[in-house]
């Protein structure tokens, strides 16, 4: 570990001490949810239409069209659910600047209470908070923050979750029907590609959130062993005959 020396700016701890990923742009939560998604969707509906007797042609047929609906469907929701999210926040945003523009005393009250739960003196915590509320948009920023857990810097990109998902839930998607599409394949063969799938976007998804590898490569191959045992078991019940 390289200690800061002298001229170090020690209030920037991230400049010499580590660092953060980026957790606000929005991407990762929708590549990982979309991926996820592909695959054990994609598992599951070509495990039941393939256990009902259909052929591989209609599975591949299947599993592409599964792919197209999903993934649109994917994108469509992901960048209605951040703009949203984003939305809310704006309408907070003017919920606490009319609330400073109408009772700006009682705000600023708040704040020192606030101050104080953190453990501040009550002496520092009414000096700290009459110096947060000289500036209204920072005192805006603080009272979020400490109210409703929200920042104003951490504002997804709809467009970039939108995509990321759409990207993601193809590729998770594709892979479950490659032997089909190819022309070399079987259901089973097919769940190997979709099981390995789920073992590879577990264990990254894992290794990005620095948790174990294997744990989290065995926990996305087991819930995608229940949808795909789930939908095996009902295609077989049902059963299609004529396809």
């Amino acid at each position: 570990m390289n200690l800061p020396t002298e001229s170090d700016d020690i209030s920037r701890p991230h400049d010499y001490d580590h660092r953060h990923a980026d957790v606000s742009s929005g991407w990762l939560r929708a590549t990982v949810f979309g991926a996820m998604d592909g695959l054990v969707s994609n598992i599951g509906l070509i495990a039941g239409i393939a256990a009902a007797g259909a052929s591989n042609t209609i599975v591949a047929i299947t599993g592409i069209s599964g792919l197209i609906a999903g993934a649109i469907s994917m994108a469509l929701g992901e960048y209605t659910s951040v703009r949203t999210a984003n939305e809310q926040l704006d309408a907070e945003v003017v919920t606490e600047r009319e609330a400073h523009t109408r009772n700006p005393i009682g705000e600023q009250a708040e704040l020192t209470v606030l101050f104080s739960n953190l453990g501040m003196e009550r002496e520092t915590a009414e000096i700290a908070a009459s110096q947060v509320h000289a500036n209204s948009e920072s005192a805006v920023r603080v009272h979020l923050a400490h109210e409703l857990g929200l920042s104003l810097d951490d504002r997804p990109s709809p467009w970039v979750a939108a995509f990321s998902s759409l990207l993601s839930f193809g590729i998770g998607a594709f892979i479950p029907i490659i032997p089909f599409v190819f022309g070399f394949g079987n259901l089973w063969l097919g769940l190997a590609f979709g099981g390995a799938g789920l073992l590879l976007a577990g264990g990254l998804a894992a290794t990005t959130t620095k948790r174990n590898w294997l744990a989290g490569a065995s926990r996305q191959l087991l819930f995608g062993g229940i949808a795909v045992a789930a939908t095996y078991t009902i295609g077989k019940l049902l059963g299609v005959s004529g396809i």
